[in-house]
């Protein structure tokens, strides 16, 4: 019987198969077209592509996501009240020590900077506060955060997870430093607020005197002591830019914090060293006291932009070292 002869089905095929556009055919022949002159498996790899490519909603969603667990762990909710601490027990030492008519930071003016005006007036609590947390308490906290960012996921092996998502290795550590700076500036405000709520219960409120003899209102002292709150979470850059290097290179997220709080505590015993003066400039906190200068009318800004400039460059050469080696990195855990 020739294939004229043959009932219409099983010319086609047993199963009733007729070809359609845009479906491969039966193998050995060769790819059918779409409407679009497109091989079909091409086209399914276009789609694909466009199902990966992430949007900016879902790069929006992974910051937020990266907020979330940032800010829910034990661990940061616990530095965080160790920093709102220090300007109450500040407060309450200076209010204790001034109650008999002492004055605050003994007879040799020793204390941190400010110290000697927190009895005239509780927003210097503020400043005083921030003085005393930034040399190893703030850093301290950082330090933390940043080394446990991605080596504290590597170890709990959910970042091999992190990478499945098609939000893409760039992005999403891009996402985890952006989280830290937001840790850096909560910090800070923390202090802060923890500060001037401190100072306002055991201090009177009122015009501040600033460094250059100036009195201004206390609303213009506000907006300073925002402005230094601000200017101490920017020098906190370059320490969140080095913490997050260091995670990249292991998957212990102990070890990340261990290295960085270490690495950090030799930073500052350098800085301390009069015979290493030619490389102190170049140590990220050689300019962490400049936010001083904005308690000065007019703002002395030389300082505060050189803090800036230096806490830039260690954000760019920490965090694109941070990115290559984490592009380049082989996720086996």
């Amino acid at each position: 019987m020739s294939r004229a002869e043959l009932p219409q089905d099983e010319q086609t095929g047993r199963a009733g198969h007729r070809e359609r556009p845009g479906r491969p055919g039966p193998p050995g022949l060769p790819e059918r077209e779409t409407a679009r002159g497109e091989p079909a498996p091409a086209r399914d790899r276009e789609l694909d592509e466009t199902r990966r490519r992430p949007a900016p909603l879902w790069t929006l969603g992974l910051f937020r996501s990266e907020l979330t667990i940032t800010f829910r762990r034990w661990r940061t909710l616990a530095l965080l009240a160790v920093l709102a601490a220090v300007p109450l027990l500040v407060g309450i030492a200076v209010r204790i020590e001034t109650g008999d008519g002492g004055s605050a930071g003994g007879d040799g003016g020793e204390g941190p900077p400010f110290i000697g005006q927190v009895t005239n007036n509780g927003l210097f609590l503020v400043f005083t506060a921030l003085a005393a947390t930034l040399p190893f308490f703030l850093p301290m906290a950082v330090g933390v955060v940043a080394g446990d960012s991605v080596a504290g996921e590597a170890s709990a092996g959910t970042l091999r997870y992190l990478l499945v998502a098609p939000a893409g290795r760039t992005r999403l550590l891009l996402a985890k430093f952006t989280a830290i700076l937001a840790f850096c500036l909560a910090a800070t405000l923390t202090v802060a607020v923890s500060a001037l709520a401190t100072g306002a219960l055991l201090f009177p409120l009122g015009e501040v005197t600033l460094l250059s003899g100036t009195t201004v209102s206390l609303a213009d002292g506000m907006l300073r002591a925002m402005a230094i709150a601000v200017a101490v979470a920017v020098s906190l850059v370059g320490l969140a830019a080095l913490g997050l290097f260091v995670s990249t290179l292991t998957n212990s997220g102990i070890a990340a914090m261990a290295t960085t709080v270490g690495l950090l505590i030799t930073v500052q015993i350098l800085s301390a060293i009069p015979q290493l003066d030619a490389i102190h400039p170049y140590l990220f906190p050689h300019h962490w006291m400049s936010f001083a200068d904005l308690l000065r009318d007019p703002v002395h800004w030389d300082d505060l932009l050189d803090n800036l400039r230096l806490q830039g460059l260690y954000a760019a050469v920490f965090g694109s070292a941070a990115w290559a080696r984490f592009t380049g990195r082989d996720i086996a855990v």
